[in-house]
């Protein structure tokens, strides 16, 4: 018996140790070939993701990129990023290489964080979910649809520093930022206004941007299991949400147009056919994470980088109280106001190179293919990183100085600033995203000027950039 038992044992360990020899070999396969780019893919299975990681999280991403670029090569190297052999693109070429090739030579990819907080992902391609969502946004985001919505902006901006920032001493610009483009993101989406309702939505969705790019441990207690239960627990939201409409709209009591969700109901793919409701809540859930966590990072950064610089301040200030000496009392921002805000959207602009929100993004080798003498395998993961652009003195003379006439006349090169990213998965909500930052940026100046409260506070990324302390400021309202 005893040797029946030693011959189960031995069984068990060799199954074990073939399993674990089969898994790494298959592992280290994919890092193999000819004529790869230089560079390295450090330790098996991590690789450099942890510094990668750590980079970000000690407030200077761009350190990782510059690194590499000095070391092996300023347009391309390899690395290993999420336990995948990983070919990172750098500088404008690399942009316009990976834009321009989008669904020929590369396509979207994702981690398996993203797919475990949004099942349906996993149940069509990238291609055909990029076509099917591209052909619906823009009837929704284009800038012609998007002018009967800024008085809409206008109205919650006010409801927004009425409640969050009049009558007081300091506040924390993080929070409260993300609190108005998630609030502005629940009305012009699913046509949620009322702040007890969009308060409800506001803790979970807060815990999926910090497990949707998390470590994919899928354990009690973890961001990504958190990210789960509570993209769950949106998700059945919006179900009811998404069937309440198909009634009002059925007996005419909603509009085709009111927001992004009517559209989604009454679009048909060629064959005449609906998406399903459980695909349109993971949309609609991607959409409004997409549509308020990077702008809210955008708009604090906007308010620390004029804190930090008077005369810039006072540029925007003047701009702005300009258009608001033309309002009559009570009139709410329109199109022509925001074409005038043209400084202000400078200002942005700069702040989105030096502190841009998103950061870079995946892309997978569709097949085996060459670039600037390289050899990239089919099954790569290729990134693009902002940083190896934004604050490269190639392409930004002087890259740390904040200089909003970088973007006067027709500003920098092709495929230089890519705050939005480029190609056909150009981010659909850039236009959105200006108009909610300028009408940001015009309340808030309009009635306050601020100070700092901590002049060294850390900045981290993880996965945007933001104060690690939430950017206290000390309020000043402009007397009357």
């Amino acid at each position: 018996m005893e040797h029946f038992y030693l011959s189960i044992l031995l069984f068990f360990v060799s199954f074990i140790t073939l399993s674990l020899f089969f898994v790494f070999y298959r592992h280290l396969s994919h890092f193999r070939g000819t004529n790869l780019p230089p560079g390295r893919f450090g330790l098996p299975f991590i690789g450099e993701t942890l510094e990668f990681l750590a980079d970000g999280w000690k407030g200077y991403p761009e350190k990782f990129f510059f690194e590499r670029m000095s070391k092996y090569s300023s347009e391309i190297f390899k690395t290993s990023i999420l336990a995948e052999p990983t070919a990172v693109f750098c500088g404008a070429a690399g942009n316009k290489f990976l834009f321009s090739n989008e669904n020929k030579l590369v396509t979207a990819w994702w981690p398996d964080s993203v797919n475990k907080v949004f099942p349906s992902s996993l149940q069509t391609s990238s291609q055909e979910e990029a076509r099917r969502m591209r052909k619906m946004l823009p009837n929704f985001l284009k800038p012609e649809a998007l002018q009967r919505y800024i008085g809409i902006m206008d109205h919650i901006a006010q409801r927004h520093f009425a409640m969050g920032w009049e009558n007081k001493d300091e506040v924390e610009v993080f929070p409260l930022a993300k609190r108005f483009t998630f609030w502005l993101a629940c009305r012009l989406f699913v046509s949620v206004e009322d702040p007890d309702h969009v308060a409800k939505f506001a803790d979970p969705f807060n815990e999926i941007a910090s497990g949707i790019f998390s470590v994919p441990i899928d354990l009690p207690g973890t961001p990504l299991n958190r990210a789960k239960h509570a993209s769950n627990f949106i998700r059945k939201e919006l179900g009811a949400i998404i069937k309440q409409r198909k009634i009002d709209l059925a007996d005419g009591t909603a509009s085709p147009t009111q927001d992004i969700l009517s559209h989604m109901l009454l679009a048909t793919d060629e064959d005449g056919k609906h998406m399903n409701e459980l695909d349109i809540a993971d949309k609609i859930l991607g959409l409004l994470i997409g549509g308020h966590d990077t702008a809210s990072a955008a708009c604090t950064f906007i308010v620390k980088y004029l804190a930090e610089l008077p005369h810039i301040y006072q540029g925007v200030y003047e701009e702005q109280m300009e258009i608001a000496r033309s309002k009559a009392p009570g009139e709410l921002l329109n199109w022509d106001d925001l074409q005038k805000m043209k400084y202000s959207w400078n200002v942005a602009c700069e702040v989105l190179r030096l502190a841009s929100p998103l950061q870079g993004a995946f892309r997978e080798a569709l097949t085996d293919f060459m670039f600037n003498g390289f050899s990239i395998p089919k099954g790569w993961k290729l990134y693009w990183s902002a940083h190896s652009t934004h604050r490269s003195p190639d392409y930004f003379p002087d890259p740390e100085k904040f200089d909003p006439s970088r973007f006067d006349g027709k500003g920098p090169a092709p495929y230089t600033f890519v705050p939005f990213g480029g190609g056909p998965r150009m981010c659909p909500g850039k236009e959105y995203a200006r108009l909610e930052i300028l009408v940001f940026m015009y309340n808030l100046v309009k009635r306050f000027r601020w100070e700092k409260v901590l002049p060294d506070e850390k900045i981290i990324v993880n996965p945007m950039p933001m104060p690690a302390k939430g950017l206290p400021v000390r309020l000043y309202p402009h007397k009357a």
